[in-house]
């Protein structure tokens, strides 16, 4: 026996091969039955009702045809294993819908196809992917906002190239992570606009022949837009590709604030502690409070970027029309990428909302850090009219004279800065000890940057509101978004029931 009949007598000599049904079609058949089972019956309703206003199908042959899909039960489908009798789950629904109501239950399929329909199924199951994780983010954001307006008065050092920088406050910090957030929540909102289209009607490839409506199946499947082109509709990935990107920089922003708070968190940063629930012991280090929450979202994190270029990785390259490059095996990255951002969203929420801040070590580290010397410098501008540049050359060398001295930075004295600046300017400053000691103030800094985005409290307030404001308008958008899904589902359930009798 050769080798080809040996591989024949393992694989068997009819479709589909051993391997084949193990590696590729068992594997979708079990995402299928997961994910695409609700949608495909959708489409099976929407498009009987679509087919029978057009006079494509009667009435009687439409009550018909609805009993056969009522007589589908997901449950056991979703229990099935695959037997190889049937290709996939659509034609596993579909011999089951013939055997219930004949051959007229074939008409079902009238002017469509797997192409067009595969293509919808898949969006359908993205965009409620994408409200749930857009429902998660959203839940954050609303935490983070009530967290930074706790904390508009907690000083903090705010840090540039890891070094001291200047001083701030935790909700400054935390409302530019609330700014990033939004920009991934608004880039999420326009995937799914570009998602929720439908390619209904696109058929094969060049629509039909048969007068359906494209537009009616668009309605009553909640899609927002039409996908005019019938090539562009079943051959078009990019809906794929922005949601992964998307996705892509949520998950590496939210990754960079979780980096932060794995540092803040340790003894020698001491600015926060993570709530029990949060936290793992040591099995043999009493002392240890490992936040191991924090550890699994940035691996995590990773790894949901590892799905979003793997979704990007398989779109590359691929000719642009029907492939299935695009399809059963590349769809599972894009939903896995979404349930870990979801997943992440929660946790980072539930650790944030419980975790203690130790104000005053952060408020201690700040009256002594030389972070507040850039406002010594602009107040020798105001004061002796200097410019800004020649204020510089002063205040560092005051830092210079005070670090040799071992001096912090609110122990600078008066005589210090004069002898600094007669070495540059020829004479002593207009500077007073109270002027002296507000300029090296971390909350006199703070409080005087108020400038839009500044970090004083009032402006952090006020930023605060708005975005509470424009948090409200995503909410309003999120629920119309589920209750016009909500409305068309139970719309095409409504009118099967009345057709079935039952």
């Amino acid at each position: 026996m050769g080798y080809r009949e040996q591989w024949m007598e393992t694989e068997g000599t009819t479709f589909p091969g051993k391997t084949y049904t193990e590696v590729v079609l068992e594997p979708a058949f079990n995402e299928a039955k997961t994910h695409l089972l609700g949608p495909m019956m959708a489409i099976n309703k929407a498009h009987l009702i679509m087919l029978e206003k057009q006079k494509l199908v009667t009435t009687d042959e439409a009550k018909q045809i609805a009993k056969a899909i009522r007589s589908i039960d997901p449950e056991a489908l979703r229990q099935a294993s695959y037997t190889g009798q049937f290709e996939d789950l659509f034609f596993q629904v579909e011999h089951q819908m013939l055997e219930h109501a004949g051959d007229i239950a074939g008409n079902l399929h009238l002017a469509r196809s797997r192409n067009d329909m595969g293509i919808s199924i898949y969006r359908m199951v993205l965009r409620e992917k994408l409200i749930v994780t857009l429902t998660s983010a959203l839940k954050l954001n609303e935490q983070l906002l009530l967290f930074a307006r706790d904390h508009a008065d907690t000083l903090m050092i705010g840090y540039t190239h890891t070094q001291q920088a200047q001083p701030t406050t935790l909700a400054h910090y935390f409302m530019a992570v609330v700014d990033s957030l939004n920009r991934d929540i608004r880039r999420i909102m326009a995937s799914y606009a570009n998602c929720n289209r439908s390619s209904m009607g696109a058929a094969a490839l060049t629509t039909s022949g048969f007068a359906i409506s494209r537009e009616h199946m668009m309605e009553l499947l909640a899609f927002d837009e039409l996908i005019d082109n019938s090539y562009d509709a079943i051959g078009g990935a990019d809906y794929l590709g922005e949601v992964a990107t998307a996705v892509q920089l949520a998950a590496i922003n939210l990754g960079r604030v979780v980096q932060d708070m794995l540092l803040w968190c340790t003894q020698e940063f001491g600015a926060l502690k993570v709530a029990a629930p949060y936290v793992q012991i040591s099995s043999i280090m009493p002392q240890k409070r490992n936040p191991v929450s924090f550890e699994h979202m940035r691996a995590l994190l990773s790894s949901c970027v590892g799905n979003t270029n793997t979704v990007l990785s398989m779109i590359h390259n691929t000719p642009f029309g029907d492939i299935v490059d695009t399809e059963d095996d590349m769809q599972p990255y894009a939903w896995r990428s979404l349930d870990i951002m979801d997943k992440m969203y929660r946790l980072f929420a539930a650790v944030v909302g419980t975790m203690e801040v130790n104000k005053e070590v952060l408020r201690e580290r700040t009256k002594g850090s030389f972070a507040t010397v850039t406002e010594l410098a602009d107040t020798l501008v105001r004061t002796d009219g200097l410019s800004f540049r020649k204020a510089h050359h002063i205040v560092s060398d005051v830092v210079k004279l005070s670090l040799a001295q071992g001096l912090a930075a609110n122990e600078i004295t008066l005589s210090i800065v004069n002898e600094s600046a007669r070495r540059h300017i020829g004479r002593d400053t207009s500077l007073t000890e109270e002027t002296l000691r507000q300029a090296l103030d971390p909350v006199h800094f703070v409080e005087i940057r108020s400038l839009p985005g500044g970090p004083s409290p009032k402006e952090i307030n006020r930023i605060v509101d708005l975005r509470m404001y424009q948090h409200q308008a995503h909410l309003n958008w999120l629920g119309q978004a589920q209750g016009k899904i909500q409305r068309a589902l139970e719309h095409l359930d409504q009118v099967m029931t009345e057709w079935s009798g039952s």
